[in-house]
């Protein structure tokens, strides 16, 4: 027998003997297969707050999305979130004739898997009103039984006000949707401008999925609004963010709190404890971004120093990025490395001439404005 044969010999005995084994049923063939494993987004503490992965909008079957609610549940869990919110179109649902209409009928489906995962699951939905002026997010409201289901422009007041009488956390979705096709809908309209006065209005998504609103960040800024940033999701996450291939995480809003709870989440969100991460990007408050760099980059005091021919000092540091987190810095004052990109979990070197006090960087993957990014001042 030649060799080809005597292996497909022996993988035919090794078959029957696994058919022999299981009678004549299935073999199962899972001894190579990965355990399921939950990634670890590792960000520091800042001024001892607890950094919280969250996301705050996102859709299944039981609107216009595509997916089970459990399914957002694992996908959560995998990627190391620690909330999220089920927020279904309250005046939308396309699929009514195929599943069971209730706005807060996914929450009710994934609340055990939610729990069993440690995933803080909190109560939301969608009002969808015309654009402009848009669509609003309601987080942690009680009950889906008096939404305004109309999209009548007339009820549009109404509707806002059947999440504001259940004393929802309101913010502003999107609001450069359609802005390109509707004159209007992303300008400070009077609508969203009666809400802030009226104190119904606490937030707004400046970035939603891939794309960062501009205008909404200095709209929040000005106004003392929540920052906030989502999915948006319908489909699939590893299929929008092809996360298996790249790395890259979906869009969340990092909240510090002081505890890992739903009702921390509240008290942060309501005292504008946040920073919207998308891509390499932070959005943000100036206060809250520069405390969230200055909890994940840290400067090693000097190691070595080299005198050059015209006998000047050069000093040498390494500058550590602690956590999953991505800065990318730009020399702004001072005689030192140009530029330094701090990936994920590294460190580099920098070089300082000797003498100085003080370097200022321009961290160019965050902004506090729309045309402003954060600086920030290493002590040598």
């Amino acid at each position: 027998m030649n060799k080809t044969l005597f292996f497909i010999a022996a993988i035919c005995a090794l078959a029957g003997q696994g058919i022999a084994q299981e009678d004549m049923g299935i073999m199962k063939l899972d001894e190579f297969r990965y355990p399921k494993q939950r990634k670890i987004i590792d960000i520091p503490n800042v001024n001892g707050l607890q950094v919280l992965k969250c996301d705050f909008h996102m859709h299944t079957v039981f609107t216009d999305g595509h997916v089970w609610p459990n399914v957002r549940i694992q996908e959560a869990w995998k990627e190391g979130l620690d909330a999220i919110a089920f927020t279904e179109h309250v005046e939308y649902i396309p699929h009514k004739d195929d599943v069971k209409p209730g706005n807060l009928r996914p929450h009710e489906l994934a609340k055990n898997q939610a729990a069993e995962q440690n995933i803080l699951l909190i109560k939301g939905t969608e009002v969808t009103r015309n654009t402009p002026p848009g669509h609003f997010n309601a987080l942690f409201i009680q009950d889906d039984k008096n939404l305004v289901v109309s999209r009548d422009s007339e009820l549009d007041n109404q509707a806002i006000q059947a999440v504001v009488d259940q004393k929802a956390f309101i913010f502003w979705n999107h609001p450069g949707w359609k802005a390109a096709q509707i004159e209007g809908s992303y300008e400070w309209i009077p609508f969203v401008d009666k809400m802030y006065k009226d104190k119904n209005l606490h937030g707004i998504e400046v970035v939603n999925g891939f794309g960062f609103h501009k205008k909404a960040l200095d709209w929040a800024l000005d106004r003392g609004l929540t920052i906030i940033g989502n999915t948006d999701i319908h489909n699939l996450i590893a299929h929008e963010y092809d996360i298996d291939r790249n790395g890259i995480h979906r869009t969340m809003t990092l909240v510090m709190a002081k505890d890992r709870s739903a009702e921390a989440i509240r008290t942060a969100l309501e005292n504008g404890n946040t920073v919207a991460w998308s891509s390499k990007y932070l959005f943000g408050k100036e206060e809250h971004v520069r405390n969230l760099f200055h909890a994940c980059v840290k400067l090693i005091p000097v190691f070595y120093e080299k005198t050059n021919a015209k006998k000047a000092a050069s000093r040498y540091y390494e500058l550590q990025n602690n956590s999953d987190l991505y800065f990318e810095l730009k020399l702004v004052n001072g005689k030192a490395t140009k530029s330094m990109i701090l990936y994920p979990k590294s460190s580099q070197i920098l070089i300082a001439d000797a003498g100085q006090g003080k370097l200022v960087y321009e961290v160019v993957s965050t902004y506090v404005r729309s045309d402003k990014h954060l600086q920030v001042e290493l002590s040598l």
